[in-house]
């Protein structure tokens, strides 16, 4: 079982950029798929980006390609999420999570383990 708490979330002006931070715990953190979701209020959790456990592959929604990167530090337990030209249908409450492959990473089903969230919100 993976163990996991986010942070770096806040407010911002669109057009903006936020690093999130997800922070991973478990003897097995770094043999992990790590992948971003969001959820805004009243819509479904959706996925955002996905990176295998060594960095070398990464995954990432339309909707934030060019805008969005996924990176981890497997020496340091921790994966981020660079926003960049942020917009205001960016905001949402951003969960890290934690998958056994990168399998149909795009399904939340596929993850195990998952955080607790971090709101992100760009005014405009």
């Amino acid at each position: 079982q993976v163990q996991l708490v986010e942070s770096g979330g806040g407010l911002v002006q669109a057009g903006g950029s936020l690093r999130l931070s997800c922070a991973a715990s478990g003897r097995t953190a770094s043999s992990y798929a790590m992948g971003w979701f969001r959820q805004a209020p009243g819509k479904e959790r959706e996925f955002v980006a996905a990176v295998n456990w060594n960095g070398a592959s990464t995954v990432y929604a339309d909707s934030v390609k060019g805008r969005f990167t996924i990176s981890r530090v497997n020496a340091k337990n921790t994966v981020y999420l660079q926003m960049n030209s942020l917009k205001s249908e960016d905001t949402a409450v951003y969960y890290c999570a934690a998958a056994p492959s990168m399998a149909l990473v795009t399904t939340p089903g596929t993850f195990t383990s998952w955080g607790q969230g971090t709101q992100v919100t760009v005014s405009s």
